[in-house]
């Protein structure tokens, strides 16, 4: 009924802890964008959901994140602090949800799995 969904560039390279770094700060940021209490209890109770998703360049997760505010889904765009392997103000990931799935899904069905 809910899920939470994380878009990952794939046009940027990331080692595997870099990116699920990223991916646990989009997940946690756009949960703390969900203001309604009720799909955020709902989601944790039913096992939190997540499902992760590639994207090609930064003008498609742009765009995604556009559809997603339209939508009025939570949504968080993840900027690196470039304290590590990749340059400060590179835009890695974005976290949509939880909200429900078929509104989720309007926006990313087309996207496949990372």
């Amino acid at each position: 009924m809910f899920k939470q969904v994380i878009v990952v560039r794939t046009d940027i390279k990331m080692s595997k802890g870099k990116l699920a770094a990223q991916v646990a700060h989009a997940a946690l940021g756009a949960f703390l964008e969900q203001k309604n209490e009720l799909i955020k209890k709902v989601w944790l109770r039913e096992g939190a959901k997540k499902v992760v998703l590639k994207i090609e360049s930064l003008e498609e997760l742009l765009k995604i994140k556009e559809l997603a505010e339209a939508s009025k889904l939570p949504n968080f765009l993840v900027i690196d602090a470039g304290r590590t392997e990749l340059p400060e103000g590179t835009v890695t990931c974005l976290g949509i949800g939880p909200d429900y799935e078929t509104k989720i899904d309007k926006i990313t069905g087309h996207l496949k799995l990372l």
